[in-house]
């Protein structure tokens, strides 16, 4: 569980804002509340990521845009459905951003990401697909279905997510354990990285 964990971080940190202003939001509190702290949240991991000499991720940079445009647009309207549907424009916007091929490269360490190249390429288009489709269902349920909007925003959400994130976990190891890397006589098949682990068992997404 630890290692799934220490694959799960960089993708929760790199949308990690917007999930706490959407889960806020989702719990009922004021949308300054939920502003203010998805805004504080999306900041701080931009700041360590400059802080840190690291360039920003695109994800990044959308998780503190939506936070802002998710608060606007709740300040403008009252309107009930607006509210519910406006996750369908995040979820619209994040997948359209998640079609750029390679996108998922920066999660594998590098001395193993010519092993599954092709793997995280194909999950990077999942991923997209994935969003574009949350996107549509948010806002059928939204509009046609609002009393379950509730339900379906706390659940599904996150279920999806994690489901493709297992999948994803599980086909990439399989893929490592497939394509052994190519070593010298005398060396290992698998360097050690910090704390002794190898590269293989830090892959992440």
């Amino acid at each position: 569980m630890s290692r799934f964990l220490r694959v799960a971080r960089p993708l929760v940190l790199d949308t990690l804002g917007v999930l706490v202003f959407a889960v806020l939001m989702a719990l009922h509190v004021t949308v300054a509340i939920a502003t203010a702290a998805g805004l504080a949240i999306a900041l701080a991991v931009v700041a360590r990521e400059r802080l840190q000499g690291r360039r920003v991720a695109v994800l990044q940079w959308i998780s503190l845009a939506s936070v802002v445009v998710s608060s606007i647009a709740t300040w403008l309207t009252s309107d009930a459905r607006f509210v519910m549907a406006k996750p369908s424009v995040l979820f619209l916007v994040i997948g359209i951003v998640m079609l750029r091929k390679g996108w998922m490269n920066r999660y594998v360490p590098a001395e193993v990401a010519p092993r599954v190249t092709r793997e995280m390429t194909l999950f990077g288009y999942a991923w997209a697909a994935l969003m574009l489709v949350s996107a549509a269902l948010n806002l059928v349920v939204a509009v046609w279905h609002t009393a379950s909007w509730p339900t379906f925003i706390a659940i599904y959400p996150a279920a999806s997510k994690a489901a493709l994130f297992c999948v994803q976990y599980a086909v990439v190891k399989a893929a490592l354990r497939r394509r052994a890397p190519v070593v010298a006589a005398g060396e290992s098949s698998q360097q050690p990285g910090p704390g002794g682990e190898s590269a293989d068992s830090r892959i992440a997404m």
